[in-house]
């Protein structure tokens, strides 16, 4: 049951992080428009599409940046709760330390779980939006540019079966130097080669050009040439280079679906894909290790009042965020695990909380 000291923190935890929150978007929103205002006019960009894309800056950099909010937040209304010597009043009333982080830890669920469901479900959403705006209007090369490495592209596109592709055009959907392998446990049972091959997207086929067929026999090999032909396979010809943000657009469901479905086609991008996925967790309980390494660092007095306790925790919400990008970049550019570089940054910030509670006991 909540006492009136522990809905009374709580109430301060939510509402100033709330409050946090609606003060910094609205500046890097003004902050964005001015970044980019010369090519919307250039672009005559609907004002329809810049409402929504605003929409989804909002959602996309809220979830980003919350942890530093989050800190923020907990160093501002903990330092004036110092200052006006109501932690001691707290704490001398025979409170324990432990006892007065309860509502603390109680506001950190609420705001983890609120995280973790926007992770899951709303963010992919906004994510598609923000970058599907900024690579159309914003960035040149338009959906080619939203592409991976579209060159030499190999591919396992079942159990058995195996694709390779000299080059992928997105605007002709056509790729160039195509071979089709298919084999049999460690036997080759056919193999197909094209100059190129294009889809079709009204009957869902692919036309391949300079059609070669080599089917593997005992005795003989039979071979089919034709100058044009048209098939099905099982593999979408989008799939060979995915969208480089493919990974953050997807729901949870759907987000695990595609990493097994690239594990088995041994795609080179996988830790990007791992990294997105993991961050889905991390972030939530980054919630926890920051709101004590806050209550830690601004529930008591300082000289320079709640300016020192701002620059600390600054310094530490910031350094939290430049650890977290170092990692993810080393493993998705690396042989890193993706896992332990997404959770290495919880992990050391977890022993750095720990200490500063020990000593916010003493």
């Amino acid at each position: 049951m909540l006492t009136i000291i522990d809905r009374y923190i709580l109430k301060r935890y939510l509402a100033t992080f709330t409050v946090m929150l609606f003060m910094f978007i609205p500046i890097g929103i003004v902050i964005d428009v001015s970044e980019k205002v010369n090519k919307m006019i250039e672009n005559e960009i609907p004002f329809v599409d810049i409402a929504i894309y605003y929409y989804n800056f909002t959602v996309y950099f809220a979830n980003l940046l919350f942890p530093i909010f989050l800190f923020l937040s907990v160093i501002w209304f903990t330092s004036k709760l110092a200052n006006n010597t109501e932690v001691i009043a707290i704490l001398s009333s025979g409170i324990s330390f432990t006892r007065f982080l309860r509502p603390y830890i109680i506001g950190a669920t609420i705001v983890s779980v609120f995280v973790l469901l926007m992770g899951f479900f709303i963010v992919p959403s906004a994510s598609e939006g923000f970058n599907s705006f900024r690579y159309t209007y914003l960035k040149g090369g338009g959906k080619q540019a939203m592409r991976g490495d579209n060159t030499n592209v190999y591919r396992q596109i079942s159990d058995d079966e195996f694709i390779f592709v000299n080059s992928y055009n997105e605007t002709t959907e056509t790729a160039y130097n195509f071979t089709l392998e298919k084999f049999n446990g460690d036997q080759l049972d056919y193999k197909i080669v094209a100059s190129r091959i294009k889809w079709n997207p009204k009957d869902s086929t692919y036309t391949l050009y300079d059609y070669t067929k080599r089917t593997v026999g005992k005795l003989n090999d039979k071979i089919e040439r034709v100058p044009e032909k048209k098939a099905k396979f099982s593999f979408d010809l989008e799939d060979l280079t995915p969208v480089v943000y493919i990974a953050e657009t997807l729901n949870f469901g759907k987000l695990v679906e595609f990493i097994e479905k690239e594990k088995e086609r041994g795609s080179s991008d996988i830790n990007t894909y791992l990294v997105v996925f993991y961050k889905k967790f991390s972030i939530p309980v980054s919630a926890f290790i920051l709101t004590l390494i806050a209550v830690s660092v601004s529930s008591m007095k300082r000289r320079g009042g709640m300016g020192m306790n701002l620059a600390i925790g600054i310094a530490i919400a910031f350094s939290y965020v430049f650890f977290d990008k170092i990692f993810g970049t080393l493993a998705e550019k690396s042989t890193f695990s993706p896992l332990l570089a997404v959770w290495l940054p919880n992990i050391l910030y977890t022993i750095l909380g720990y200490y500063l509670l020990r000593n916010a006991k003493r």
